[in-house]
């Protein structure tokens, strides 16, 4: 068997193990004082969006942990049923189905990617054919394992914990999407944040891809410590909010940082077409001042240590994250799968 096969074989037979965090009732009592009870909840109050993601995260090794050995049982049961050796129904079902990476798929591969690998490696697209390879038994054998699962009797006894949802006051921030939408997710973010200028087109493709089932509501916290000048970014943004191109200024902020000095802010407010005179008396007044420490003080009460920060229908997701995870927890909101 060539080595990149032998060692994707390999790799689809490894699997690893995750402890169990139990979950706590709320009203459990965590400590007395002098006869006065302090429950989890208060103990939870500032930390139980954090602390409710490592449980799902828990959660989520012990199925992926429990989903390997589901696996397992079914390949050698079906073995045992064929009379063959678990590795001779490996072999049958999975690598002798994956077709060999052509060179082609490689060059697509390193034209893509190209940016990010390592300039002038040696065998670079060797190592790329084994990551190729890898990739094809990986999807072959996920075929193998739905097709014995479709046939056998498999229950799920492995309860999720309870889901943390972080109460937010989202009355009066800027929305966009449909105001009924069954999914929220609140972006905590910081005008100046380079990741959370990055996550900006994450949102706009889930407006699209749940159109009228999500909204996305704005949330200030900038962090002055690292970006000076965003504060006075997001006072400006909501100067913009009110002559109505909270938005426009939105992006013209991100599309545009770093540059956040007074006469940047002047420049956007001229490009997204706010009245000048209103907006510079705005600005000058510091009248949302306090909306924006409002805001940063929610977010630190939620348990947010940076941004970006979400709450998907309370659900913490902190930090730069892909648009797949995204869908996974809207899916699980709207209900579109377990």
């Amino acid at each position: 068997m060539p080595l990149g096969r032998a060692i994707g074989l390999a790799l689809l037979l490894c699997t690893f193990a995750a402890a169990r965090l139990p979950a706590e009732d709320s009203s459990t009592p965590a400590a007395t004082v002098d006869g006065e009870t302090i429950a989890i909840e208060e103990v939870e109050a500032q930390i139980g969006a954090r602390i409710g993601l490592l449980r799902e995260q828990i959660y989520q090794l012990q199925r992926q942990r429990l989903d390997a050995l589901i696996a397992d049982r079914l390949i050698a049961k079906e073995a045992a049923r064929r009379g063959v050796s678990t590795g001779d129904l490996v072999a049958a079902e999975i690598v002798s189905k994956v077709p060999p990476v052509s060179d082609d798929e490689v060059e697509v591969f390193y034209q893509a990617h190209k940016e990010r690998l390592p300039p002038n490696e040696p065998k670079l697209r060797e190592r790329i054919r084994t990551h190729l390879e890898n990739q094809k038994l990986i999807a072959q054998r996920s075929l193998f394992i739905d097709q014995l699962r479709a046939k056998a009797d498999v229950s799920i006894l492995l309860k999720a914990p309870p889901i943390y949802r972080a109460k937010l006051n989202i009355e009066g921030a800027p929305v966009k999407g449909a105001a009924n939408a069954p999914v929220t997710i609140v972006k905590f973010e910081d005008f100046q944040c380079p990741f959370c200028k990055d996550a900006q087109q994450i949102f706009e493709q889930l407006l699209a891809r749940y159109k009228g089932r999500v909204k996305v509501v704005h949330k200030d916290f900038p962090i002055d410590e690292l970006h000076p000048q965003a504060r006075q970014e997001h006072v400006a943004a909501r100067c913009a909010g009110e002559q109505g191109k909270f938005w426009p200024y939105h992006d013209a902020l991100y599309a545009n940082a770093p540059h956040g000095s007074p006469a940047d802010l002047r420049k956007y407010a001229a490009a997204v077409g706010l009245d000048l005179a209103a907006f510079e008396s705005c600005l000058t007044s510091a009248k949302y001042a306090a909306a924006v420490q409002r805001d940063f003080d929610e977010g630190k009460q939620a348990g947010v240590t940076g941004t970006p920060a979400f709450f998907i229908n309370g659900r913490y997701l902190p930090g730069a994250q892909p648009l797949e995870r995204f869908v996974q927890l809207i899916d699980e909101e709207l209900g579109l799968h377990p």
